[in-house]
């Protein structure tokens, strides 16, 4: 009889402390509502820290538009240039594009994020990191013989036209002399009848030994890609890139340049001020030496692909084999090696990689950049993936401004992003805002 009552005793007991638990348990669960519903300013942690990061963002993207608007109205102002399209994008942000100046200086027309400009050599970007896709598809190699893909090529004996590859003629190795054949280029020759001239020139060096800046030979890449994939380079960069980035204002023929309405127009200074220059339809025929054009708006989304923010359109790896230096560009005659900090230079595959030391800084960090001339236009692109930051400039006449634009717009990114003043750590606010 103690027995049996002792057992209900100690069911009772069991009972209420485990009713007692859920009691707390359940109460614990809706401790946050109780909070919220007695403290209407109250937020949660996460939303707080992600308000504050959206706020900090909003910030420097005003401040850097401000400083970045100033340096181009001073420009402007000074007559360096007529009009620019300009992006910037830090981390997977595009944080700036935009235009200033005039697109027409006798119109008066204003540059906007979609005015159009003619690419030159940054066309050339474009083709190697088209070539990076293919290989990573299985399809080319980096030490295909270009003799092997376009009929008819010979540069030096039969030896030497061997040995030249893919990678030769993508980082202006092949041993050909400066500048082979871009008068034929210019002249519109079709690049079959160009590569077939080739047989006449003499290497000043054998393949993979010296840089020596290339049109027409870098141009020969897309029949190499043509015949390797089936597909005209216009075609391959198209359905690749253009369309699954939704870069809707980039073209590759004259016709649906002058189409397209928004176009900038080259200008050339004279003593009585600048001039309208027309616009010519070269390169056309080498479309991956020169001949892409796009807006302001369309190169902020394609260096944002390049920081390795569109995994979905192409693997971070495949694409960062087109900056792998493959050739160093010796000298400090060129103007990108009179940079802040420069340490050295290569050519990958239609990239110049740079080393620069920062400050006081031991350590080299890295610039994936090229330059651009074609019709009156001067363009300059660099990425410092150290910093996740692209910076791309399109200008409507040619001026050497376009040489120390990189630096000095890297040197306002950094003021803005590093100011102290500007600079919040959102964690500090979460701290404060607990203890209130």
């Amino acid at each position: 009889m103690v027995y049996k009552q002792r057992t209900k005793i100690l069911i009772s007991t069991s009972l209420i402390i485990l009713i007692s638990f859920i009691g707390l348990t359940v109460s614990g669960n809706h401790a946050i509502t109780a909070l919220e519903a007695s403290n209407p300013d109250f937020t949660e942690p996460s939303a707080l820290y992600a308000a504050k990061e959206a706020e900090l963002f909003r910030n420097r993207q005003r401040e850097l538009k401000a400083a970045v608007e100033a340096y181009f109205r001073e420009a402007i102002a000074t007559g360096d240039i007529v009009g620019a399209g300009v992006s910037l994008v830090k981390g997977d942000s595009i944080v700036l594009s935009q235009g200033f100046g005039k697109k027409n200086i006798k119109t008066g027309a204003q540059v906007d994020d979609q005015t159009i400009f003619r690419l030159g050599s940054l066309s050339k970007g474009f083709a190697g990191v088209l070539a990076a896709h293919v290989k990573n598809e299985g399809k080319l190699d980096w030490g295909v013989k270009v003799s092997d893909y376009v009929p008819g090529f010979q540069l030096g004996n039969n030896e030497n036209s061997e040995k030249i590859t893919l990678a030769h003629i993508l980082s202006h190795s092949s041993g050909a002399p400066y500048h082979s054949y871009t008068n034929l280029v210019e002249a519109g020759l079709s690049l079959p009848d160009i590569a077939s001239r080739f047989k006449e020139v003499k290497p000043i060096s054998g393949p993979g030994e010296i840089y020596s800046y290339q049109n027409a030979l870098y141009a020969l890449s897309g029949e190499v890609i043509q015949r390797a994939t089936g597909q005209d380079i216009t075609t391959a960069l198209e359905n690749r890139f253009f369309k699954p980035l939704e870069m809707c204002s980039t073209f590759m023929d004259h016709e649906s340049l002058m189409e397209a309405g928004n176009i900038a127009i080259p200008h050339s200074k004279t003593r009585y001020g600048w001039r309208t220059r027309k616009i010519r339809d070269n390169y056309y025929n080498a479309v991956a030496a020169g001949g892409i054009n796009a807006s302001a708006s369309d190169m902020g989304k394609w260096m944002r692909f390049l920081l390795g923010h569109n995994p979905e359109v192409m693997d971070r790896a495949a694409l960062e084999e087109a900056f792998n230096p493959f050739i160093e560009i010796k000298g400090r005659s060129k103007y990108y090696q009179r940079w802040p900090g420069h340490v050295s230079s290569h050519y990958g595959f239609g990239w110049r990689i740079h080393k620069f030391v920062e400050g006081d800084s031991k350590g080299e960090k890295t610039i994936w950049h090229h330059g651009g001339s074609v019709n009156n236009f001067r363009n300059e692109i660099a990425l410092f993936p150290d910093d996740d930051l692209g910076i791309c400039v399109l200008l409507n006449n040619t001026t050497r401004f376009a040489q120390q634009v990189i630096p000095d717009l890297y040197r306002i990114v950094k003021e803005v992003y590093n100011d102290s003043s500007n600079t919040t750590d959102p964690d500090k606010h979460l701290l404060a805002d607990s203890q209130r």
